[in-house]
C-alpha cells in the first residue's frame, strides 16, 4: 500500500472541493505524483488548470485529511490510490478512474475476476431468488460478484455470493463510513468482513441521487460483464448496462414475462444486443472461466499503450492517434505506467518508454 506520508498528499489533492476527477487527472498527468504537484509553484500549476490552481494553494483541508487517515488506521480499512498495486487494474481501462478508493474489507478482491449482478430495487420474489441463485453459482465458479448494496436485486446478489463463501464487492454511492440503506446494515457488515465495500466518495458523503450513476460506472468498470436480472424501463440498472457496453464489458439480461414492468428493461437490453441468459452456464460459456490478472510487470509488457508508445518520445496527441483512444482514456493508463517505472513524462507533454 502507499506509505502514510504519500497517502496524505493524495488526500490533500482529492479532498479539495472544486477539484474533481478530470482536474485531478490533468494534474497527475502533468506532475506525476501529488508530492511533485504540491512542490510546484502557483504559476506552474495555473498553466495546467487555470484559476482552479488557487484552490490548491488556498484551501485548508487538513482536518478532512486527518479524519481520513484516522479512518484508514482502523482494522480492515484501507485507502487505495492510483499508485497502489492494490488499485483495480480494470478501472484503469475506463476513461474516468477514481484517484483514490476507500475500502472496507479485502482489498485483494479489487483485482479478482469479477462479474456484476444488478437490478431493480422493487424486485419480485422470483427475481430475488433468481439473482441470489445466479450470484451463488458464479461465486461458486470463483468469480467475485460485484453489486451496489441497494435493496432488491443488489442485496440478493451479495447474499448469494456470501452463501457460496465466495467474494463479493459492494460499490456504494456514499462515504465508506456510512451504511446505506439502513435496512442493509447487517448485510453490509457481513460484506465488510468477508468481502469488500468500496467508495470513491469522501468520508461523510450522504446519499445523494447524483452520486449513484457515478457509482454505477465503477460497478461495471470492475467487472468483465454485467448481468441485469430485473429492471424497469427507467431503472438505474440500465445506466450500469449502458456504461458496461461503453467500457467494452459484456452485457447479459434475463428475460421475463411481457406483462411484468420489471422485465421491460431487460427486454430492451436484449433488443439492443445484450445476451439473453437462462442459466449461469450461459454467462460462463460467453466469458470463460475466471483467470486472475497477470502481475503488473507482465501486464505492462503486453500493454497496447506501451507497445504503441515505441521507444522514441511521443506526444499525447500522437499516441491517441496510434491507439485510437481519447486523451482522457490514455492519461490514467500512462500514469499507471509512469508509477510502475515503465514510462517517463518529458517536457512538452511528451512520453518516453523506459527499460526497453
Amino acid at each position: 500500500m502507499t506509505p502514510a506520508a504519500a497517502v496524505n498528499d493524495w488526500l490533500r489533492l482529492t479532498l479539495i472541493p472544486g477539484i474533481g476527477g478530470e482536474t485531478q487527472r490533468k494534474l497527475l498527468a502533468a506532475f506525476g505524483l501529488p508530492e511533485a504537484l504540491f512542490a510546484a509553484d502557483r504559476l506552474t500549476v495555473r498553466g495546467v488548470i487555470g484559476d482552479k490552481a488557487d484552490l490548491l494553494f488556498d484551501t485548508d483541508n487538513a482536518e478532512a485529511v486527518d479524519l481520513a487517515l484516522a479512518w484508514a488506521d482502523a482494522p480492515g480499512h484501507s485507502i487505495v490510490t492510483l499508485a497502489d498495486e492494490a488499485y483495480p487494474q480494470a478501472l484503469l481501462q475506463i476513461p474516468d478512474p477514481p484517484t483514490v478508493l476507500y475500502v472496507r474489507g479485502r482489498t485483494e478482491l479489487l483485482n479478482s475476476p469479477s462479474l456484476a449482478v444488478v437490478g431493480s430495487r422493487n424486485a419480485t420474489r422470483q427475481g430475488l431468488q433468481t439473482a441470489e441463485a445466479f450470484a451463488k453459482a458464479l461465486a461458486g465458479q470463483r468469480y467475485t460478484v460485484v453489486s451496489g448494496l441497494a435493496l432488491g436485486i443488489d442485496a440478493a446478489a451479495h447474499r448469494g455470493a456470501l452463501a457460496a463463501e465466495g467474494g463479493t464487492v459492494a460499490v456504494i454511492g456514499t462515504g465508506a463510513d456510512r451504511l446505506y440503506p439502513a435496512r442493509n446494515r447487517d448485510l453490509a457488515l457481513a460484506i465488510a468482513e468477508k468481502g469488500a465495500i468500496v467508495s470513491e466518495f469522501p468520508l461523510g458523503t450522504p446519499a445523494v441521487a447524483a452520486n449513484f450513476p457515478r457509482r454505477n460506472r465503477l460497478i461495471s468498470g470492475l467487472s468483465r460483464g454485467v448481468l441485469v436480472v430485473e429492471a424497469a424501463p427507467e431503472s438505474g440498472s440500465l445506466i450500469t448496462a449502458r456504461l458496461a457496453a461503453e467500457q467494452g464489458r459484456e452485457v447479459f439480461a434475463i428475460p421475463g414475462s411481457i406483462h411484468s414492468p420489471v422485465a421491460r428493461g431487460c427486454h430492451r437490453l436484449i433488443k439492443q444486443g445484450a445476451k439473453l441468459v437462462e442459466t449461469a452456464e450461459d454467462i460462463l460459456e460467453e466469458i470463460g472461466p475466471p483467470v486472475a490478472p497477470a502481475a503488473t510487470a507482465t501486464a505492462n509488457e503486453a500493454d497496447p499503450v506501451l507497445a504503441a508508445l515505441g521507444h522514441d518520445p511521443c506526444s499525447l496527441d500522437d499516441l491517441a492517434d496510434r491507439t485510437e483512444l481519447a486523451a482522457d482514456a490514455l492519461l490514467p493508463r500512462l500514469l499507471a505506467l509512469e508509477l510502475t517505472g515503465q514510462v517517463a513524462v518529458l517536457p512538452g507533454n511528451r512520453y518516453q518508454r523506459l527499460n526497453g
